[in-house]
């Protein structure tokens, strides 16, 4: 089996920043991500197992992008991942250009933080849920791991 090295997103993919949006008011719905208090984000159905997986198996780091007018959530971020998947607390990489990233595997469910022009494989963890879930996302590692891809 190959090992890879992973980055994985944040809000949208292991954490449940829909759900949070979704409990602000309506005026403060166009940028959410002003409002929302990343601290107490839900993590996203089956990424708990996916992630513990990833990580027993593979290189793994997390890379989100924490809005610039709000210096706490840099922390609160921080805080979530220690809380939730305290195992990748020191592999925390807060950039607003993830093409940088160097590695196999980015797994993101924006578009506009240079996610298409990673080097490596970009898993776009859409809304798509029926074949955009995790369930898929490690179907799709899986292939890479033993070179199907």
């Amino acid at each position: 089996m190959k090992k890879l090295r992973i980055f994985i997103d944040m809000d949208g993919v292991i954490a449940d920043f829909d759900k949070a949006k979704k409990l602000l008011p309506e005026n403060k719905q166009g940028r959410p991500d002003l409002h929302v208090d990343y601290l107490y984000l839900d993590y996203i159905q089956g990424a708990e197992e996916a992630v513990e997986y990833l990580n027993k198996h593979h290189e793994v780091f997390i890379a989100s992008t924490p809005p610039w007018s709000r210096i706490q959530c840099w922390a609160d971020k921080r805080a979530w991942l220690e809380r939730w998947f305290p195992d990748l607390k020191r592999k925390l990489i807060l950039t607003h250009r993830k093409d940088l990233l160097i590695g196999d595997v980015l797994i993101d469910d924006s578009r506009y933080r240079g996610q298409p022009d990673f080097k490596g494989h970009w898993f776009w963890f859409n809304k798509d849920w029926e074949n955009k879930n995790w369930k898929a996302c490690l179907e799709f590692i899986k292939k890479l791991e033993n070179e199907e891809i």
